[in-house]
């Protein structure tokens, strides 16, 4: 078939943006996510839409939440420009699962499943390179030399949401908007459940197993 059309779901902390990294080189398609999509259609003309601003730029420089109704536009523009996607990070509640419905027919959807004393290790754990964004653990990927990045020597922080009572706040918010989109589709033909407890090598290959068996 062509390129496939792919939505991965999961907690903060699952690993959806690396298995998505993994997937988008090995499958040749888009890696979308609304952060992504938003810096790229920042200066999108939404003036039609009745908003208080005519950009979604504008509501970025507020620090203003971009409403729905824009993440939904932004989003429908990124996937009619890709061949084949994964979209990570929407759709966030069930009301946009439903405008996705409307958008693009999936081909496979994969939830990652990890516990939340899991999530919150991993969460806490992570430290981040101040300088080009990549990501250690302070127990499961550490750097070759402590507090420093092997890609670009930058100093490595921890994110000031990633503390144990913002993380647990996360979480919470998951449990209650996001985790009700994953029992929205466990009926589709393309559903599958992702053990993301395992190494990432050993997700990976239950990934790919489940992209191959439902794109053949």
């Amino acid at each position: 078939m062509s390129q496939p059309r792919l939505l991965i779901l999961g907690p903060p902390g699952a690993g959806k943006g690396t298995q998505s990294a993994n997937i988008a080189d090995e499958y040749d398609v888009a890696h979308i996510t609304t952060g992504d999509a938003l810096r790229a259609n920042k200066d999108m003309d939404i003036s039609d839409m009745d908003t208080e601003y005519d950009t979604p730029r504008e509501y970025m420089e507020a620090g203003d939440l971009v409403p729905d109704a824009v993440v939904n536009a932004i989003v429908d523009e990124a996937l009619n420009s890709a061949d084949g996607f994964v979209l990570d990070g929407y759709p966030r509640n069930l009301e946009q699962a439903k405008e996705l419905e409307d958008m693009t027919d999936l081909d496979v959807i994969l939830s990652l499943s990890v516990s939340r004393d899991e999530l919150v290790d991993r969460l806490t754990g992570r430290r981040v390179c101040d300088d080009c964004g990549a990501n250690y653990h302070v127990e499961f990927n550490q750097p070759e030399e402590s507090g420093v990045c092997d890609d670009c020597g930058g100093e490595l922080i921890q994110r000031d949401d990633d503390n144990e009572e913002s993380v647990r706040n996360r979480l919470d918010v998951f449990e209650e908007n996001t985790a009700p989109v994953i029992d929205h589709y466990e009926d589709h033909d393309g559903f599958v459940a992702v053990d993301g407890e395992q190494t990432p090598d050993g997700v990976w290959a239950d990934i790919e197993a489940a992209i191959d068996g439902r794109t053949e």
